[in-house]
């Protein structure tokens, strides 16, 4: 097994504590309550990711360098609203959000600066992108063939989960039933091209910014999760090889144990609503999750005061047993992180991995009075809400009719009245206040990133054959309007260097927008 461990003290700690295993549930077993692996952090620590991407391709390019050379072992791409949305830069409904909050990806020419030395072989990737996370995925795949990767080897994950853009963040494109083709698509194609590439993470992280409660995003959560799986199914794909390749994204908020007992309770509830739907395999009944700590819970007061609450939320985690972890920068609720915010919060990780010896032993929490009794409560509590959406006819219905946007919204409602009211307590915002000199060690991105984009858009245009990029987009509108899986039709498309804007453009006519 692991390498032998030990206390200050010398004591040794075991691998594992249980009371009695053969009636005990054992970690890297069904239901998974304890962990996805044997020897959880003893074997392999999580991914230490940190998500940055701002700007042009050429900057986010050198923050990559600089997160590489500091320890990060996978990167985290933020895109520019306008890339979200289907719109490339020189497009008039991109004005003034260029390169603000992510990085602006116009065409295949962007990606490969993004990228530029550095071997997407060797790294994981995640990509926060949904409504054209086929498009991107696209170009990832497109600039892997350029470098001569194993496409097999290729690992990394795209966001592609537009069920909670509806309920919670608004960056869709297409209506739903449209947009659960494309994933769909996506997730067969990948299960030939792209075997270790998780095709979906399915995100109960911005249904918590959005104001729900800890169960409601659980709930939620799992509930996309399962009309997903009931998408894929119905494509006729095999439940034991496509739900390996599903992941999961958590919000970790402020109330330490709450949090534990979510996401023990989530390896719980999905081993069992997989195995539900027919899966034998139990590699396909694992919760397999990133989490990144609450951008919600960071205030504008006292922003040094984010250090501590970021450090609590990512040690909730790792005791929660997640798989990878982006930790915020503290100066978070007030611009993107400057690199000394970056460095930090990387560093905090890397305090809880190395020092804190939380990692020497699996799940050492389990057997807690408290955790254990609050993992069932937490589960009994979703489980209300999952019948629920249920009875609706699943989220796509629970969607379309307002009702989990409705629960979210109260839930936010009341969180703000405790907060208001003085009875819920928020360090340096309603109690323990000062007065404050302004805080103005903070990244600010340039306006005239839109002309330099425009300027290289215009250029890519007058090079690339122009005949190929029609004809391209021509066969794509072909396929869409009938059933064939659009990624070949996509990467074709992105590889002849039609734009970001173009692709979007094309399947808008045939789809309509939402």
């Amino acid at each position: 097994m692991s390498d032998k461990r030990y206390t200050t003290s010398g004591i040794e700690i075991k691998d594992v504590y249980s009371s009695a295993p053969e009636n005990n549930e054992q970690p890297g077993s069904f239901p998974f309550t304890r962990g996805i692996q044997k020897d959880m952090y003893r074997g392999r620590l999580w991914t230490m990711r940190q998500y940055a991407g701002f700007s042009t391709a050429e900057e986010s390019n050198k923050r990559y360098h600089y997160l590489l050379a500091q320890g990060t072992m996978g990167l985290s791409v933020a895109f520019d609203l306008p890339t979200q949305i289907g719109y490339d830069s020189d497009d008039d409904m991109a004005e003034g959000e260029v390169g603000k909050v992510g990085v602006a990806i116009d065409s295949l020419k962007d990606m490969e600066i993004l990228f530029d030395g550095i071997e997407l072989q060797k790294i994981t990737t995640s990509m926060t992108i949904n409504a054209t996370a086929s498009i991107l995925l696209a170009m990832y795949i497109a600039l892997a063939k350029k470098q001569g990767a194993d496409l097999k080897q290729i690992s990394g994950t795209i966001q592609n989960d537009i069920l909670k853009e509806y309920a919670a963040r608004g960056t869709y494109i297409y209506p739903p039933k449209p947009s659960m083709r494309i994933i769909t698509d996506i997730f067969e194609y990948c299960s030939k091209e792209l075997p270790k590439w998780n095709t979906i993470s399915i995100s109960g992280y911005h249904i918590r910014e959005a104001g729900s409660t800890a169960v409601q995003e659980l709930a939620f959560t799992l509930a996309n999760g399962k009309a997903y799986l009931n998408a894929a199914l119905q494509k006729g794909l095999d439940i034991n090889v496509f739900a390996k390749r599903l992941s999961f994204f958590f919000n970790c908020h402020n109330n330490f144990f709450e949090e534990i007992a979510k996401f023990r309770a989530a390896r719980r509830m999905w081993a069992k609503i997989v195995k539900d739907l027919g899966a034998t395999d139990e590699k396909a009944m694992m919760l397999r999750f990133h989490t990144q700590t609450g951008g919600s819970t960071l205030t504008a007061q006292q922003p040094l005061n984010n250090v501590i609450r970021v450090s609590n939320q990512a040690l909730a985690a790792v005791l929660g047993g997640t798989q990878s972890l982006h930790t915020n920068g503290y100066d978070e609720a007030l611009s993107l992180p400057t690199e000394a915010a970056a460095k930090i919060a990387l560093r905090t990780q890397q305090v809880i991995a190395f020092e804190s010896g939380v990692t020497d032993t699996v799940d050492p929490l389990a057997g807690s009075y408290f955790v254990e009794t609050l993992t069932d409560e937490v589960e009994a509590a979703a489980h209300i809400y999952l019948d629920k959406i249920d009875a609706i006819g699943g989220s796509v219905n629970a969607i379309e009719n307002g009702y989990i946007q409705q629960e979210i919204a109260n839930a936010s409602y009341q969180y703000q009245k405790e907060i208001e009211s003085g009875e819920r307590v928020i360090v340096g915002v309603n109690k323990f206040t000062q007065k404050e000199d302004a805080f103005d060690d903070v990244f600010r991105v340039d306006e005239t990133i839109r002309n330099i984009q425009t300027a290289k858009l215009q250029e890519l245009k007058e090079q690339r054959n122009n005949t190929a990029v029609t004809k391209a987009l021509n066969e794509l509108k072909n396929a869409a309007k009938g059933t064939e899986n659009l990624m070949p039709f996509i990467l074709i498309a992105v590889e002849e260097y039609a734009t970001l804007g173009e692709i979007a453009n094309c399947l808008r006519e045939v789809f309509g927008e939402y």
